[in-house]
């Protein structure tokens, strides 16, 4: 047994030697970076507006592949799992990094233990829709019809446990007013009934907001996040608004499973930061409704920390689950 162990000993140099020389050569073959949502979504922007300027720095392509399903927690738990090699990486995102592990006993991973940040991608705040039938047109006023309504006002949203969701029972908490949670089966059918006056209200992402706040057919309220928005300039944060500190976005990122190399996150790292610094992506990403945020991978695993420790900590409030 003392002679395994001491050659077990004598060749771990050689292994850490391997591994740091396979780092140095990284990448080899194309990388597979895993969206874990249907194709067509936000997500699946965010991952296509990086990919492109990163692959051509890297001299590998990397393939966006959707693997939807389960709230995002199917394609996390794959990469998860995957082998820590750089060669398979994931679009790390508010409802997969910071709701879905609080709502769902069996999300198969943790998003703090199971991942190793490579970085952020950027931001993007939703805005605050309400019917024009509703006499309200500001949040003070809106804080005040809800208190002074004799039924809670309601919100739709794309589904239990989305930010979309979460914001309206954040605001609620927030602002102390009772709200009413519809949930619809995505955002589509949440903007009909809203269109149609079914719902008074609802937060949605901003891109699918602009051409109804510009026709006029939906009043925008306020912005989710702490600062204001190139795309609608003239309307102000809630937090500017009478609910200080509310700061809700849509935060998007790159994670590889634990144990990938530490050379290999710093090269995915330096190109991800150099793809953000590129006008063509920041203006892609700006279009999105989205600010491009760069910065290091201890810098992304705190983000993450702080994002689950806030919607962690509604949800379990709330008590929501998913059995």
């Amino acid at each position: 047994m003392k002679l395994i162990g001491l050659a077990f000993v004598a060749t771990l140099p050689l292994v850490v030697a391997s591994a740091i020389a396979r780092a140095d050569d990284y990448p080899t073959r194309p990388i597979t970076l895993i969206v874990p949502f249907p194709p067509g979504g936000s997500t699946t922007v965010m991952a296509r507006n990086v990919a492109d300027k990163m692959s051509a720095a890297l001299g590998q392509q990397i393939v966006v592949e959707n693997r939807g399903g389960a709230g995002g927690t199917i394609g996390t738990r794959f990469v998860a799992k995957a082998a820590p090699d750089g060669y398979t990486i994931l679009l790390s995102y508010t409802a997969t990094m910071a709701i879905a592990p609080a709502m769902n006993a069996n999300a198969g991973y943790d998003p703090r233990k199971d991942f190793a940040p490579i970085g952020m991608i950027g931001a993007a705040p939703s805005v605050l829709l309400v019917h024009p039938s509703l006499p309200v047109h500001s949040i003070a006023e809106l804080i005040a019809y809800a208190k002074a309504a004799s039924v809670p006002l309601q919100y739709g949203s794309p589904g239990v446990g989305t930010v979309n969701h979460l914001a309206g029972e954040y605001l609620a908490t927030e602002a102390g007013i009772k709200l009413q949670h519809v949930p619809y089966k995505g955002n589509g059918p949440a903007m009909s009934d809203l269109l149609g006056g079914h719902i008074p209200m609802m937060f949605i992402p901003i891109p699918v907001a602009l051409g109804n706040i510009k026709a006029g057919t939906l009043r925008g309220l306020a912005i989710t996040s702490g600062k204001r928005t190139k795309l609608l300039p003239d309307l102000p944060t809630l937090a500017e608004s009478g609910v200080p500190g509310f700061d809700v976005a849509l935060r998007y990122g790159l994670a590889a499973p634990a144990g990938t190399p530490p050379p290999v996150i710093a090269r995915l790292n330096k190109e991800l930061n150099a793809a953000l610094a590129d006008d063509e992506v920041k203006n892609r990403l700006a279009t999105e409704g989205a600010e491009a945020i760069s910065g290091t991978p201890e810098a992304y695993a705190a983000d993450i920390d702080q994002d689950e420790k806030k919607w962690g900590g509604l949800v379990k409030k709330l008590g929501l689950k998913i059995e």
